[in-house]
């Protein structure tokens, strides 16, 4: 699990540097040069919307969302975890029909491509549907992790 908590901080932080990066380089040649970097702005939203589906998935597995915890810190440890639980299933609600609508998405995506290069949408398309399909995955096991940890508990208590 390690390893693919790492695998997916790392894309979404190579895909947010080269978001930087043809930023960056498109303005310094504007300014510099007076030309731009052909189909910078397409590019620029295909690597945001790859960065932001992988970035979802770290916080949809360790429930570090930003969130308000009015509620969560006025109750008691075992409504606490219910609350968790709850938490996790709704993220896990929301974000497996999401992949599953972005897998549909590039199957429909055919032959489209950039406005300037005319580079086909698919691989980045894809990139991004497999980020989200990975939140999907680590927000379920989330869940998993807190009912497993619930039951467990909930066992404890009355066993003894």
């Amino acid at each position: 699990m390690k390893a693919l908590l790492a695998t997916t901080e790392t894309v979404a932080a190579v895909f947010l540097l080269l978001i930087a990066l043809l930023t960056t380089t498109n303005v310094l040649s504007r300014e510099l040069l007076g030309v731009t970097i052909p189909d910078w702005f397409d590019g620029s939203q295909l690597l945001l919307g790859i960065a932001l589906f992988w970035g979802m998935a770290i916080p949809s597995y360790r429930g570090g969302h930003i969130c308000v915890d009015i509620l969560w810190e006025h109750l008691g440890p075992a409504n606490r975890r219910r609350l968790d639980v709850l938490a996790a299933a709704v993220c896990a609600a929301f974000l497996l029909p999401l992949a599953w609508m972005v897998w549909v998405k590039v199957g429909g995506v055919g032959t489209q491509s950039t406005s300037d290069l005319r580079l086909p949408l698919l691989g980045p398309y894809a990139i991004a549907a497999a980020g989200i399909s990975c939140g999907a995955l680590l927000a379920c096991a989330r869940l998993v992790e807190l009912l497993m940890n619930h039951v467990r508990r909930e066992e404890e208590q009355h066993g003894s």
